[in-house]
């Protein structure tokens, strides 16, 4: 059954984009509210009348950037927008995905409906079109440099609008032009504003945010069942989860990861049957598993406050008000608060992946965890997850390559006119690849924990935990001997992304925070 999305410009949530731009064609239905269609024709009209008049207004009948000051004919206007357009499509590289294109498009025209924007309707429109018939633009992925607009990015989508460029529709690359005959929709004429409209705002790189705060809610869960699992499996102690402890530093944070752990190691047998051995405290990547994944969840809940904002924002410039019989240039166009954002959830997720690889050592070493060394029976004739771990420790690594702030970095453009920039797509990118690489971590650290369960035999671990277990077990057998451990670290990292796992567990926990 097709769900309905009215947009109306102020009530998008993340949530909204990251399930759009994740649905399947005819899933959803986009549609303008009433309200911002009205606000829409005003704005634009006002424009169009206002780009006969003799008055100099930037975008409209001047040019763009270091150029500003040059005026333009009236009966060059619509050259004027479309010379734009072509000239900005210098991205680079490889492609966006599917749901960040989709998510690009949402959110540009989220912003242009408050109706500050000028644009024309059908602008708006054949976005909205191109997201029900699922026609995605190629989008590259380098060339913006997050101030000014993601200008480069969005012109490539721009592009298709007019008719030009390529998408993929139906599996296949081919024209926009061949597209929008197939979803019989004209291709649109460009107004006085509507060039600039379309590509200067902050779109790409909220894209990349609302992409990657969902991804990193469901990795905060993944990292809390994947910290219960290895606890049990090196017949680790949970007396560090209790809650009076973390009352005594209550970061919302801690106490959610403290409240998860509680459920999950719910009933687990391992845990009651050491419950007097000589064991005092385990390895802090153990032992200080609320205080750390805690402190990551404050990153992701950061960023959202600011996410929740930046999508529902009037991103582009100069910005009409028509009631006022106002244009004012300014700066909304400008990246900063994403950038700095992304960076900082960047560094926070990064944290779990770099607790998850000490997890992992602690499963490889026999001297601390009781355990055959990597994992493996008769090892030395079979090395085990030796290296399973080493590709997690590179991975680990990498990330922290990936949390060098994009945001601290600033070039100046367009003959020092644009001299400072946010550098947000690149936080975004950067973001996305990290998750990615975390994805692969966590994986491995089940590969090795669902491992460790299996020599603590018959014990049980709790429920929830046993439920994580089998699933595993369905799709990656016990190891009894060396073999090629590429397809089950592909095949868990599978049930990561799909969310299979966590919903294994919360079939016994109800649902996690």
């Amino acid at each position: 059954m097709t769900k309905q999305l009215i947009l109306d410009g102020k009530s998008l949530t993340s949530l909204d984009v990251y399930k759009v731009s994740h649905a399947k064609k005819g899933e959803y239905e986009l549609v303008l509210s009433k309200d911002s269609i009205k606000k829409v024709l005003k704005s634009n009209e006002y424009v169009i009348g206002k780009s006969k008049s003799d008055e100099a207004i930037y975008g409209i009948n001047t040019g763009f950037g270091a150029l500003s000051s040059m005026k333009i004919e009236e009966e060059n206007l619509e050259q004027l927008q479309l010379n734009l357009i072509r000239s900005h499509c210098t991205g680079v590289g490889p492609n966006f995905d599917r749901e960040t294109t989709r998510a690009i498009m949402l959110l540009r025209a989220n912003c242009l409906i408050s109706g500050y924007s000028g644009v024309s309707i059908s602008a708006i429109n054949l976005l909205l079109d191109f997201i029900n018939e699922d026609v995605n633009p190629l989008v590259p992925k380098k060339g913006s440099v997050g101030a000014s607009g993601d200008l480069a990015p969005l012109a490539h989508v721009a592009l298709c609008l007019i008719g030009e460029g390529q998408v993929i529709y139906n599996g296949k690359e081919i024209s926009s032009k061949f597209a929008l005959h197939e979803i019989k929709k004209e291709a649109i004429t460009l107004g006085p504003k509507d060039g600039l409209a379309l590509i200067n705002g902050t779109a790409v790189m909220a894209a990349l945010g609302c992409v990657g705060i969902h991804r990193a809610i469901n990795i905060a869960k993944i990292a809390d069942i994947a910290g219960a699992l290895t606890l049990d499996g090196v017949q680790g102690t949970s007396v560090a989860f209790s809650r009076r402890i973390s009352e005594l530093k209550p970061h919302k944070g801690q106490l959610n990861v403290c409240d998860n752990l509680a459920v999950l190691l719910k009933g687990s047998e391992i845990i009651e049957s050491h419950e007097d051995c000589g064991k005092v405290q385990d390895p802090y990547s153990l032992r200080c598993i609320p205080q750390v994944h805690g402190a990551s969840r404050m990153t992701i809940d950061h960023f959202k406050t600011l996410l929740d904002v930046e999508i529902n924002s009037v991103t582009d410039n100069p910005l009409v008000f028509p009631d006022e019989d106002l244009i004012i240039s300014g700066g909304n166009f400008h990246g900063e608060a994403m950038a700095l954002g992304m960076d900082y959830m960047t560094m926070g997720l990064s944290e779990f992946g770099n607790i998850s690889e000490r997890r992992i050592e602690k499963m490889m070493n026999p001297t601390f965890s009781d355990l055959p060394p990597f994992l493996i029976e008769k090892s030395g004739l079979n090395s085990g997850l030796m290296i399973a771990h080493v590709t997690a420790a590179a991975l680990a690594s990498e990330n922290k390559a990936l949390c060098t702030p994009a945001s601290v970095d600033s070039i100046p453009t367009s003959t020092d006119k644009e001299d400072h920039v946010s550098m947000g797509v690149t936080s975004g990118r950067m973001l996305i690849e990290l998750i990615d690489n975390l994805y692969y971590i966590l994986a491995i650290e089940f590969l090795c924990s669902s491992q460790a369960l299996d020599f603590q035999r018959p014990k049980k671990t709790s429920k929830a935990l046993e439920n994580v277990h089998a699933l595993i077990r369905k799709h990656v057998p016990k190891i009894t001997q060396d073999r090629v451990f590429q397809p089950d670290i592909n095949n868990i990292e599978s049930l990561l992304r799909s969310g299979e796992l966590v919903a294994a567990a919360e079939e016994e926990t109800g649902e996690l925070f």
